[in-house]
């Protein structure tokens, strides 16, 4: 029993699923899905579709170089049936999915880290534009110190003018 990978998204293929396209130069392609096969024949660019793992590789979505990764290349190697040696593969297998998952979780956690500072900053600049729906009028005229300053903008009145009003 073979596992493959899709040619275009990367996911896994399991025996009996997919499509197989063989090219004249005798290049097989493999597919998970019809959606991956109808992308390749309109010759679609994997790095350039969002949801493939190309793409979320390329733009640092997912993590790309993890010593995991090259346990997974290593193990789909055929090698001669050793009973002490598949049990310490099995082993193996489970304590680096285990390693992998945190290391995810971590990378998540970084991506995020960005994420929330910009948010952050996002919602301070809206506050301070709309502290009067926060705020009531009558509370910002009491007490000047609430009030921020405002920010003027030019507005030519020759091209205000000239314009007609759409109804």
């Amino acid at each position: 029993m073979r596992i493959e990978k899709c040619w275009f998204c990367s996911s896994t293929i399991y025996p009996g699923h997919g499509i197989q396209f063989v090219r004249n130069d005798a290049k097989i392609f493999h597919f998970c899905r019809s959606k991956c096969h109808k992308n390749f024949k309109m010759k679609r660019n994997p790095r350039k579709v969002k949801w493939t793992k190309a793409y979320r590789r390329l733009h640092g979505k997912d993590m790309t170089q993890d010593s995991t990764f090259e346990f997974e290349r290593k193990r789909n190697r055929p090698e001669r049936y050793d009973r002490n040696l598949t049990e310490n593969t099995l082993k193996a297998i489970k304590t680096i999915d285990k390693v992998r998952s945190r290391r995810e979780a971590k990378h998540i956690e970084r991506r995020k880290k960005g994420k929330k500072a910009q948010e952050m900053r996002e919602a301070v600049k809206e506050l301070e534009q709309n502290i009067s729906l926060v705020k009531a009028p009558s509370v910002l005229k009491e007490d000047p110190s609430l009030t921020l300053p405002k920010i003027k903008v030019k507005v030519s009145h020759a091209q205000v003018e000239n314009q007609p009003m759409e109804e």
